[in-house]
C-alpha cells in the first residue's frame, strides 16, 4: 500500500446550479446529474469542451438529489417525492412515479441493475423493479422522531455487493441492515454521529449521510458529522466509522478535525483496503483511508462543498458533484 496519494485536477465543469447527484456510464466519460435547477443532464466530459444536455420530458418540481444508474436506465430521486426513470440513450423520460410523501434523499441501484431503493423523510425505504416501476418491498423500521421529540430524517441506503442485503441509516444514527429476498430485517447498527440534542436549535444537522459496504460484503462504512460547535457552518470534524454488521462490532472509527463537515460520499476501492470519502461544509474535502493500518492516506480541500462522488471505470478515476462544478481527478498513489 502507498503511503502517498495525491489527487489531480484533469478537468473542471462550471455550472450555475448547486449539483447534488451524480452517476457515471460505463465505458465512457459521460455522467448524468442533477441539481438545484430541478432538471437532469447528461455530459461528456471526453471532449475538450464539454456541453451538458438536459434531459426530455420533463424534470423534478423541486431539487433533484440523488441518482442511480441501472442498466441503460438512470433513476432520479428529489424533493417533490418523486423518482424519475429516465433512458440514457435517448435522453428522455421513461415514467415517473409518486414514490414519497416527503423529500427523497437518497437512491441506490442493486449491483445487477435490477432493483431500486430509495428514501425519504417519511422514514420509509421502498424498493422497486428498475425495468417496469413496480414496487417491490415497503420497508419500515426508522422512528419517525428523535429522542428529544424532533422530526427524523432517512438520508441513506446502499446494497451489498451481491445484492442480497440492503442498508439504511437516518438521522440518529440508527442503521437497518435489510434482507432484501424478504424484506425483513437482518440487523441493526448504532453509530455516532452528532443529531438533533436539547441545546441546539430545530434546524441543526446531523445524522448519517452515506453507506457502503466493502466489496467482499463484511463491512459497512458510515459517514457523517461528529459533534458540531457551531450549526450555522458545520462546525464539527467529518466523521466515518466501519462496522462488521453481522457480528455488530465498530472495526474503524475516523474524526478528522481538519475536515470539517459531512461525510456525503463513500467509496471503497476494488480490494476493500481503502475508503474514499467526500464531503464538505462551507468548502469541501476529499478524504483517502488505508483500513489496514487505520491511517489517512490523503486529505484534498476543495473550493466548494461536494455533494456526490463516483469512480470512473477504474478507481485512480474519480468524478465529484459540487455547489457549481463538475470536477474529474485522477488518484495517484
Amino acid at each position: 500500500m502507498a503511503a502517498n496519494v495525491t489527487f489531480k485536477l484533469i478537468k473542471a465543469l462550471s455550472r450555475p446550479e448547486m449539483v447534488f447527484a451524480l452517476a457515471h456510464v460505463p465505458g465512457s466519460k459521460r455522467l448524468i446529474f442533477g441539481g438545484s435547477d430541478f432538471l437532469v443532464y447528461e455530459v461528456d466530459l471526453a471532449p475538450e469542451k464539454p456541453e451538458p444536455r438536459a434531459f426530455q420530458g420533463g424534470g423534478h418540481q423541486s431539487y433533484v438529489t440523488s441518482l442511480a444508474l441501472a442498466g441503460r436506465l438512470a433513476v432520479s430521486g428529489g424533493y417533490d417525492g418523486r423518482l424519475i426513470w429516465w433512458n440514457v440513450d435517448w435522453g428522455d423520460r421513461v415514467r415517473a412515479v409518486e414514490a414519497h410523501s416527503k423529500w427523497v434523499r437518497d437512491v441506490a441501484a442493486s449491483p445487477d441493475g435490477s432493483l431500486i431503493a430509495s428514501v425519504a423523510d417519511d422514514m420509509v425505504c421502498r424498493v422497486w423493479d428498475a425495468e417496469t416501476g413496480a414496487r417491490r418491498h415497503e420497508l419500515r423500521g426508522h422512528a419517525a422522531e428523535t429522542p428529544h421529540h424532533f422530526p427524523s430524517m432517512l438520508y441513506a441506503c446502499a446494497f451489498s455487493p451481491d445484492g442480497n442485503h440492503l442498508a439504511t441509516g437516518d438521522k440518529v444514527g440508527h442503521i437497518i441492515i435489510w434482507d432484501v429476498a424478504s424484506g425483513k430485517p437482518a440487523a441493526t447498527l448504532d453509530a455516532g454521529m452528532y443529531t438533533w440534542d436539547p441545546t441546539q436549535r430545530r434546524h441543526s444537522i446531523g445524522g448519517i449521510r452515506a453507506l457502503a459496504f466493502s466489496p467482499d460484503g463484511r463491512s459497512l462504512a458510515v459517514g457523517g458529522i461528529g459533534k458540531i460547535g457551531n450549526i450555522d457552518h458545520l462546525e464539527g470534524p467529518s466523521r466515518i466509522e466501519i462496522f462488521d454488521w453481522r457480528q455488530g462490532e465498530r472495526t474503524h472509527e475516523f474524526s478528522n478535525e481538519s475536515l470539517k463537515g459531512l461525510i456525503e460520499r463513500l467509496l471503497f476501492d476494488p480490494d476493500g483496503n481503502r475508503l474514499l470519502g467526500a464531503g464538505g461544509a462551507n468548502d469541501g474535502f476529499l478524504t483517502v483511508l488505508d483500513l489496514k493500518a487505520k491511517s489517512v492516506l490523503a486529505s484534498e480541500k476543495a473550493s466548494s462543498h461536494v455533494h456526490d462522488a463516483t469512480f470512473g471505470d477504474t478507481p485512480n478515476v474519480l468524478f465529484t458533484a459540487a455547489h457549481g462544478k463538475i470536477s474529474e481527478y485522477e488518484i495517484k498513489s
